[in-house]
């Protein structure tokens, strides 16, 4: 199947973007992918956001916005835009993708191409630095990135790369169960999906149904909202995470 035979929606959460949108990247893309369509969650922004993304959409029918009057912070902007999608299209496939495009729209083709082609259920972004990769990342998160990962996986029971790489897409249905209910951590809800699924399907399945596809480019961008002070707050969100859904192990892993 083909990037052109399907339908994917791809979330774009935002909040004060205005100057940081990279809006004739997006437009291109639709271009060359009509069966791509983005939705673009404002989150409250107090800047020009919600009015440079309206003028977006109004020239482009694959460009929509779901405006949230309240900023409630990412995890709430993707889970409300990844419902909107599931409801209002009925997409084969939905995602979401960082607004900065640290992670190039070039690599969305590659992600569609390996759920339409193989036995997967989300394929997620990994940023491994290596020899002919464009992945520029700075030392210091790339280290507190290392040593999140590793209490991810553990928590997780899962050998997990990288969590937290803002670009990840799903089979529609799948995302309509795993973003059902609000999210209990605000800044770890990628880990959270992650422990939502070993909590409904076992860790063994996890294992064979989600990707984690090395990019070929990435870049940190300047403005990000998430702080390395963020960090710090990392091990009480993964023990709430794991005292929410990860209590019974054995179950978990014997499913």
């Amino acid at each position: 199947m083909s990037s052109a035979s399907c339908h994917i929606v791809i979330c774009v959460p935002c909040y004060n973007e205005s100057k940081r949108l990279d809006r004739d990247g997006f437009v291109e893309f639709v271009q060359d992918y009509p069966a791509v369509r983005f939705l673009f969650v404002n989150d409250g922004s107090t800047d020009q956001t919600l009015k440079v993304l309206t003028d977006l959409a109004a020239r482009h029918e694959n460009l929509q916005v779901l405006n949230l009057e309240q900023n409630s912070g990412k995890a709430e902007a993707v889970r409300q835009g990844v419902l909107y999608a599931c409801n209002a299209f009925t997409p084969d496939y939905v995602g979401f993708w960082d607004a900065d495009l640290a992670t190039p729209l070039e690599e969305l083709p590659q992600f569609i191409k390996i759920l339409a082609e193989q036995d997967f259920d989300a394929v997620t972004g990994l940023r491994l630095v290596r020899l002919g990769a464009k992945v520029k990342r700075k030392a210091l998160r790339h280290h507190l990135g290392r040593v999140f990962a590793t209490a991810a996986s553990q928590v997780l029971r899962l050998s997990v790369y990288d969590t937290q790489c803002g670009a990840k897409l799903y089979k529609a249905k799948l995302a309509a169960c795993l973003f059902g209910e609000k999210f209990i951590s605000r800044w770890l809800f990628d880990v959270e999906i992650l422990a939502r699924y070993v909590q409904r399907y076992g860790v063994c399945e996890v294992k064979k149904r989600i990707y984690e596809y090395p990019l070929f480019a990435w870049e940190d961008k300047s403005g990000s909202q998430v702080k390395v002070k963020d960090f710090v707050k990392a091990p009480l969100e993964l023990w709430k995470i794991k005292r929410r859904y990860l209590s019974n192990r054995k179950m978990l892993i014997n499913k």
